[in-house]
């Protein structure tokens, strides 16, 4: 015996139409900034301070969303609320900082050698295709919290969180590791 279907009530679509064509445009425009448009070298326009603002914007939504769930798991709903909301306004002034970044300044390539090298492009694979999913899963989480359909909200925070807060941190080790790369001496 099958269960139920579960019904999706005419709003829940439109959502999911949005959230998809919201996800697509965003996930589209950043393919666009670094395969192709590829920095347009501004003149004068000097943004090469936001690599240092876009790591705090990702330290700071990592702490936010762990908070968040320590918060939520001592029943402190509306402190929880407020990291949560606080984290996605945090990932989502990341997301405006280093599209204008890279828009301006196009790609950062990493200079190190060796061994490290390998570790530093399997850290950023996997932030890059973890990250491509979080405009529509934290969309999603924030959706059903206002909806206040704490089951579906509960069940997509379960993948949410942990994707959200390894992008974060690995956000801000790609960073780092980026700074200290030197280039290989010849």
């Amino acid at each position: 015996m099958q269960p139920p279907r579960q019904v999706v009530i005419p709003s829940d679509r439109v959502f999911y139409i949005l959230n998809a064509i919201l996800s697509a445009g965003a996930l589209s425009f950043l393919a666009y900034i670094l395969l192709i448009h590829r920095g347009s070298g501004t003149a004068g326009l000097n943004l090469r301070f936001l690599p240092a603002v876009n790591a705090s914007l990702n330290a700071t939504s990592a702490v936010l969303l762990t908070a968040g769930y320590f918060l939520i798991r001592r029943r402190a709903v509306r402190l929880h609320r407020y990291c949560m909301v606080a984290a996605f306004i945090t990932s989502s002034l990341f997301l405006v900082c280093y599209l204008l970044y890279h828009s301006v300044h196009g790609d950062t390539r990493y200079q190190g050698t060796g061994p490290i090298r390998v570790v530093y492009f399997v850290i950023l694979g996997s932030h890059v295709l973890l990250s491509m999913t979080i405009v529509p899963l934290a969309l999603s989480s924030l959706y059903f919290a206002t909806k206040r359909t704490f089951a579906k909200h509960k069940r997509i925070s379960r993948w949410t969180l942990p994707i959200w807060l390894y992008v974060s941190v690995t956000g801000v080790l790609v960073f780092w590791m980026l700074r200290g790369s030197t280039p290989a001496v010849p």
